[in-house]
């Protein structure tokens, strides 16, 4: 049986790593956040956990929301969750919110918005900081996901932050991934970037009682019969007033059509494994950056480095591979026999 350090043994009162996982298993609210928190951290206790974890994941269906600011991502998925919610499913929710330059912490982590969501046992929230991290989501969204997925939630919801045109690495999670438009926000076309068109499985125009949403919908109509997307699937176009509730129900028929057809079928199964090489990949980058920083740097050196190549006297390119090499990494010379 392996035990948890003192700290998060007293935390769990006496838990085991087993009974920590068992009780995740069960919905438990407070193991569930006490193993987010540690993933979040990245206490080695996070890595042990979600080893357990793996296997008893992968029935949850995942669908990330994302647009620009003032699109109703979070009014929307309220609406959403309600829906899922009426039809007997667990849903979890991952919020993803900006930084705070202070407590490092979410800006908007009480979620006012979904407030109403919050004293349903039958869904769990939380809020996650960027925390630095680029592309919308948060480093551990991924980990946070897999969590909610093992405590038997049956969709997993995650929003991400809503402040650029970027926020694509959420279709690398996501089995279905919702790109939130609104009209009347000058240029609509403006959001509607080459990233951002090939990430959506559907569009969703919310706010469509307001004028111009005719106009957004022919916009990416026309778009749409531009772009060229690897695979079978053309991104549905669907109108909500998420305010009122109208078009939610329709929305969610939507995602269950596109969920049925992508479990079995070559395109679905394709993204899945494309998806899995690039975390793959992230994750060895990932730990081939903390082997090297854990071994190679400190400040003093560091300095050393930068006052060398603002005075030009090596490039940060040799640095960064006598860092490596020293480190143990190697570096890997390209093959040229081919």
């Amino acid at each position: 049986m392996v035990l948890l350090s003192s700290m998060k043994r007293d935390d769990l009162m006496g838990d085991s790593l087993e009974q920590w996982v068992e009780k995740v298993c069960a919905g438990d609210r407070r193991a569930m956040a006490q193993a987010i928190s540690a993933v979040e951290c990245r206490d080695p206790l996070g890595k042990a956990l979600l080893r357990a974890l793996f296997h008893k994941a992968g029935n949850a269906y995942t669908v990330g929301i994302t647009g620009p600011p003032g699109a109703g991502k979070s009014t929307l998925l309220e609406k959403v969750a309600k829906e899922y919610r009426s039809l007997g499913e667990r849903v979890g929710i991952i919020a993803v919110d900006p930084t705070s330059p202070f407590s490092g912490g979410a800006l908007l982590g009480d979620r006012i918005r979904m407030q109403e969501l919050s004293t349903d046992e039958g869904i769990y929230i939380r809020s996650m900081a960027t925390r630095g991290h680029l592309g919308g989501l948060a480093a551990a969204a991924r980990e946070v996901a897999l969590i909610l997925d093992a405590a038997g939630c049956d969709v997993v919801f995650v929003e991400t932050v809503g402040v650029g045109q970027d926020e694509v690495e959420v279709a690398r999670l996501a089995d279905a991934t919702l790109v939130l438009l609104v009209p009347g926000m000058g240029d609509d076309v403006q959001a509607l970037k080459a990233g951002v068109m090939e990430i959506a499985d559907f569009f969703v125009i919310n706010k469509a009682d307001q004028p111009g949403s005719e106009g957004l919908e022919g916009q990416l109509n026309a778009l749409l019969s531009l772009c060229s997307k690897q695979s079978e699937w053309r991104p549905h176009i669907v109108k909500t007033t998420a305010t009122t509730g109208d078009g939610i129900p329709e929305l969610c028929e939507e995602l269950e059509k596109f969920r049925a057809g992508n479990e079995q079928s070559s395109a679905g199964l394709s993204r899945r494994r494309q998806n899995t090489r690039l975390y793959l990949l992230e994750l060895l980058r990932q730990s081939l950056f903390e082997r090297v920083a854990q071994e190679q740097i400190d400040e003093n050196r560091i300095g050393v480095y930068v006052e060398d190549i603002l005075a030009r006297r090596r490039d940060p390119h040799s640095i960064v591979e006598e860092m490596m090499e020293t480190s143990g990494v190697g570096s890997v010379e390209p093959d040229r026999s081919r």
